[in-house]
């Protein structure tokens, strides 16, 4: 538990989260007024205030002129859990001057970063992990657990700075040997990364559902790399159907899938549905996302995390090589995202596409 989760204001903030999730405070019912929370519940009126401030920024409740604080209606109210894997695909608001920079409060980093000065000092100047620091990847796996259902082991987790470079970790993990199917349109980077690398490239042609079948059945690529929830520039979502004929893919021919997360926070509605890496049965997917979207794209932080059959190999062919975040930018982002900011910002950010 971090030390955020100790102070008086989250403690309310949870209780009353609790309370709405469950039915005890129902759709449409009234808070009561900051004093009257305060008297009841013997926190400061300024303890109540901050509570409810986070649940109005989560989206639970919305404040009404001189009337007061009342609970979202329930498709109002962020989702909770991995989404069932029945839904079809949905349409992006994700246009491309939908996340301007100063939708994004530079005050909250700011005060975050301070902290982390304050609190952390000498440990900012100890040399990282070849992964990554443990903080920030204890607090990734927390956090993939709570809004994605994914269970991922810290140490799993490597850290990187931005895709390109976890691009690049992917052909020194499996080779420049390999043949790497991607998708046709995709991320002009993603072939620029691995034939950078001395890798073969092999172009896919995308359809309205992901990568056409007769592609998949094409001869000749033993990785593939693919954006299931928002492939880049088609916009193109795939079905959990044609997800589990990926999978197939890697079975039928003992391949890995490169799993590009791009985007995924900012899907339309509510929380995705089940990613590649969670419905994986054999091991073969290698799940990669970043920060340049959520938070900023001068925030060249991302991460990936290995099956469990490959990290002996990671740690041969890798384990040697230095992480290339700076520490300070690690701690930061830990701190970030442990006491639930970041996913405070994600919601006003969905709440936000949604109103444009």
């Amino acid at each position: 538990m971090t030390r955020y989760a100790d102070k008086k204001y989250d403690r309310l903030y949870r209780q009353l989260k609790e309370k709405i999730l469950t039915g005890e405070l129902r759709q449409g019912e009234k808070l009561p007024s900051k004093r009257v929370a305060a008297d009841r519940s013997g926190y400061s009126v300024i303890t109540v205030e901050r509570a409810y401030a986070m649940l109005e920024d989560e989206g639970y409740i919305s404040a009404r002129e001189r009337r007061g604080y009342f609970v979202n209606p329930r498709e109002l109210i962020p989702a909770h859990g991995e989404t069932g894997g029945h839904a079809a695909p949905f349409t992006y608001a994700v246009d491309g001057d939908c996340r301007k920079t100063q939708d994004f409060e530079y005050s909250v980093w700011f005060k975050t970063v301070r902290k982390v000065i304050s609190e952390y000092g000498q440990r900012l100047f100890v040399k990282a992990p070849g992964r990554g620091c443990a903080v920030l990847r204890n607090a990734i796996a927390d956090y993939l657990l709570r809004y994605r259902g994914m269970r991922a082991e810290p140490e799993r987790i490597v850290i990187g700075s931005g895709a390109e470079q976890l691009y690049e970790t992917v052909v020194k993990l499996l080779g420049r040997d390999r043949v790497y199917g991607i998708e046709e349109p995709s991320y002009g980077q993603i072939r620029a990364a691995y034939e950078g690398m001395g890798a073969s490239v092999c172009p896919l042609k995308l359809g309205q559902d992901g990568i056409e079948s007769a592609e998949l059945a094409r001869k000749g690529f033993d990785v593939l790399h693919v954006t299931p929830f928002h492939s880049f520039p088609s916009g193109v979502t795939t079905s959990i159907s044609k997800r589990r004929e990926y999978l197939d893919w890697s079975e039928e021919i003992g391949g890995y899938i490169v799993e590009d997360d791009f985007d995924s926070e900012f899907f339309m509605p509510g929380h995705p549905i089940a990613s590649l890496y969670a419905i994986d049965r054999r091991q073969s997917v290698i799940y990669v996302n970043t920060f340049s979207k959520s938070l900023s794209p001068a925030m060249r932080m991302g991460y990936m995390i290995l099956p469990p059959s490959l990290a002996a190999a990671y740690e041969k062919n890798l384990g040697g090589y230095s992480c290339t975040v700076p520490v300070m930018d690690q701690y930061v982002l830990a701190e970030f995202i442990s006491n639930g900011d970041f996913e405070r910002h994600l919601n006003r950010m969905r709440r936000k596409m949604k109103k444009r």
